[in-house]
């Protein structure tokens, strides 16, 4: 018990220490973006004096050193900073786009997880089969489709040429949660259909690379079901591979919901970082980038724990 409470220490301390690395990049990369932020916003007309104290009101009269310190430790204060378009707090402009992003994140998986689960043992079970080849060839389409494409065709045939879905996912918080479902269909299934195909192509070798096993030879022998095998014997055993995977498409369903949000206009933090970046709004692209960052490494060590918690071969070094 000892050994997994450090272990999972160890790996909590890791994922800090990496956020705060990647915390480090985001500061850096928008400190090598060309040109003058402050010449940006206020235009060319602007004088030297006005630019002086413009700077100075941003801080950038600061050492880099200086500006990335403040901004870590209002970080951890819970304060992201103001917003250089509106003037108005970060966290309150992200208050109800985070909540959007998650809905979003959170309404594609229920849909693509267990579906993705369920056809990749199906796919084990009826491994070589026509259902094997037809779930396979549709799980390389989808992957091969970009989002924005995957997208495009969704509204062509279901929103444009058959009005069953809205074409703009446009939500406003309020509404009831069936209205919420119906509005945001569009862009949770084209999310679904991204991220499914990588969670049943992991189930489906996870599966039938432990279908090859001497235990599993052994349920054979003993004239157990080919279903029961896969679900009782196999599908525990593939837990950790399937796991990781899982993790790291939710973590895709909310950090990689970019271009997906700007297709369907949707009010998430994905329409608001495009926003920011267009507007030069650089407090907003750092807070953002790190919640995105922060998202996909506490996944990342979920899945990681996760693993560890069900496969004891991992508790232990080899």
């Amino acid at each position: 018990m000892n050994s997994l409470v450090v272990l999972i220490g160890q790996r909590l301390t890791l994922g800090l220490i990496t956020l705060f690395v990647v915390s480090i990049l985001i500061f850096a990369g928008v400190e090598l973006l060309p040109g003058d932020l402050a010449q940006e916003i206020l235009g060319q007309s602007a004088t030297p004096e006005t630019l002086a104290a413009f700077r100075a009101e941003l801080g950038l009269d600061k050492p880099p050193l200086t500006r990335y310190i403040d901004w870590l430790a209002g970080v951890f204060q819970g304060d992201l900073g103001n917003s250089l378009a509106n003037k108005r707090p970060i966290a309150e402009l992200l208050d109800n786009r985070l909540k959007n992003t998650f809905f979003l994140a959170a309404y594609a998986a229920v849909i693509a997880v267990p579906v993705a689960l369920i056809l990749g043992v199906l796919s084990a079970l009826f491994r070589n089969s026509v259902f094997d080849r037809s779930a396979n060839v549709f799980a390389l389409t989808s992957i091969s489709f970009p989002e924005f494409f995957m997208a495009y065709l969704l509204i062509l045939f279901l929103a444009v040429q058959n009005l069953y879905f809205p074409p703009i996912a446009k939500i406003i918080g309020d509404e009831p949660l069936g209205e919420a479902l119906y509005r945001t269909f569009l862009p949770a299934l084209t999310l679904t259909l991204i991220v499914i195909a990588h969670m049943m192509r992991m189930t489906r070798a996870a599966i039938i690379n432990l279908l090859a096993t001497p235990y599993i030879e052994m349920a054979r022998l003993k004239g157990l079901s080919p279903l029961r095998i896969i679900v009782v014997h196999a599908l525990p055993n593939a837990l950790a591979p399937i796991i990781n995977v899982i993790a790291l498409n939710l973590a895709y369903l909310i950090v990689g919901v970019v271009v997906v949000e700007v297709v369907f206009v949707y009010p998430g933090l994905g329409q608001m970082l495009v926003d920011a970046v267009s507007k030069r709004d650089i407090p907003v692209v750092q807070a953002i980038s790190l919640i995105f960052a922060g998202t996909f490494i506490f996944l990342n060590l979920l899945a990681d724990i996760l693993s560890i918690l069900s496969n004891p071969r991992l508790r232990h070094a080899r």
